[in-house]
């Protein structure tokens, strides 16, 4: 009658607790219970609730703590909170926290039945639409709840829906591609081509001809009429990926073709007309890329009538929560993963490390887990050895009065206090008495990079 859907309790009085369990099995559901919020939370990710049932007022973690950690965690289950008679403020503080209704004490059994019947509803109607869009491959998002991130998708928005050229900006595996699938996506032009150009991994004598075609006999070999990326992506969007890998005197014919949005084949003497929107990314800074010599300046400000940044992983840890669910979803399927959560020792272990290769490196370490994973959570067992947290011995600090600047005092002391965190950088902020950003902007600024560890 139900489905089988999953209802998870949440309830500190065993005797209620077991009474509740009963009551809703009898209406034909898989129940599961929890003593406290913690235990709830651990649940969460074990059981794979469809619904959450969770008493407002419980030791450890509380109703409204549980629903906090679990928005930070990127977890979401339609959740319904059991309240008091005087905790009206408190629920109402839960639905605005994301729960779907409050019940208040004594349950009433009817009432109960009906919202979860209607819930039952909703899920079913969103399993049967998500089945009828199975082919369709789900759009791109980037996930985070930082505000860099959440910056950047509020931004893709509003440009989205003009023919704008766009510069995309940030180190590699920041995100640069999903940001240019995103904005196509979003656009009038979704149902046109969407082609992707990486300038960097085209020789230098085959990219002229790459990005603008060539006709035949145009040179040896050439035996037919080749229709390169800017025709190709007629009508839709082209990904110019790592634009300053370009050869400066292609930039020059490259801008040519963006101001007049027509081109010529090579050999050729007609000209094609465009309707091509432009994204362009690079993972250099694009001021120094212009000091350098390595982009023209009239091209930058060609192709940067909008631009925008994403911020290496180091300095948005709160992203990572919600990104190792996202990848334990998405790559779950694909290896026939039972892993429905993470330990909080996996991610703190996970939110201390400075992550050089940005989110592609996470999404790596996140396939690499699931497949030696055997339970249903992952743990620090399942992460490469450099991620594992380590436990040094404590650290003595001396300072030779005039041999050292303060600065390098300073260094060094950022340099011993992480290796005494056994390389947990929360902890390491913790003890620093600063936050975890300013640590990592601490790091950047006096550019310290991970010191080997210690035999």
């Amino acid at each position: 009658m139900n489905h089988g859907t999953r209802i998870l309790v949440a309830e500190d009085d065993a005797t209620t607790l077991e009474a509740w369990c009963g009551m809703i099995r009898s209406w034909g559901f898989d129940v599961s219970g929890a003593a406290d919020g913690e235990e709830a939370l651990q649940r969460v990710r074990a059981y794979n609730p469809h619904v959450l049932i969770s008493d407002l007022k419980m030791p450890r973690r509380d109703g409204l703590d549980l629903l906090k950690e679990m928005r930070r965690l990127g977890v979401s289950v339609p959740t319904l909170i059991i309240s008091g008679e005087g905790d009206i403020p408190e629920a109402v503080a839960a639905i605005k926290l994301g729960a779907i209704d409050y019940v208040r004490k004594p349950i009433d059994p009817p009432h109960l039945l009906g919202l979860l019947k209607a819930l039952v509803r909703n899920r079913l109607a969103a399993e049967s639409a998500s089945a009828k869009a199975a082919p369709s491959a789900a759009p791109p998002i980037l996930v985070g709840t930082s505000k860099s991130i959440r910056s950047a998708r509020a931004l893709i928005e509003k440009i989205a829906p003009s023919a704008s050229s766009v510069m995309l900006f940030g180190e590699s595996g920041t995100g640069k591609e999903i940001a240019a699938a995103m904005i196509h996506n979003q656009s009038p032009r979704r149902t046109g081509p969407y082609v992707a150009l990486n300038c960097a991994a085209i020789p230098e004598s085959l990219l002229e001809t790459e990005l603008f075609g060539h006709e035949r006999g145009a040179f040896t070999g050439a035996d037919r009429r080749y229709d390169g990326c800017f025709e190709r992506a007629n009508g839709g969007t082209l990904l110019l990926d790592e634009i300053t890998e370009m050869k400066v005197d292609l930039q020059a014919k490259l801008l040519r073709v963006l101001e007049d949005r027509r081109l010529r084949r090579l050999g050729g003497s007609a000209e094609v007309a465009l309707d091509v929107r432009v994204v362009a990314t690079t993972n250099r800074d694009p001021q120094r890329a212009l000091r350098e010599g390595r982009l023209r300046d009239d091209l930058y400000y060609r192709l940067s009538v909008c631009s925008i940044e994403l911020a290496p992983l180091r300095h948005r840890p709160e992203d990572i929560a919600p990104l190792v669910y996202h990848f334990i979803d998405a790559l779950g399927a694909q290896y026939g993963s039972g892993v429905r959560g993470a330990d909080p020792d996996f991610l703190r272990a996970l939110e201390s490390y400075a992550w050089p290769g940005n989110v592609r490196q996470l999404r790596n370490v996140i396939e690499r887990a699931l497949v030696v994973s055997a339970g249903p959570i992952l743990t620090v067992d399942e992460l490469p050895p450099e991620l594992r947290p380590s436990r040094p011995g404590p650290a003595v600090l001396e300072v030779p009065i005039g041999d050292c600047s303060l600065v390098d005092v300073e260094r060094e002391m950022i340099c011993r206090t992480i290796e005494f965190a056994g390389g947990n950088k929360t902890r390491a902020a913790e003890i620093l008495g600063i936050s975890l950003r300013t640590l990592y902007n601490r790091l950047d600024r006096l550019d310290i990079k991970e010191r080997p560890k210690p035999v």
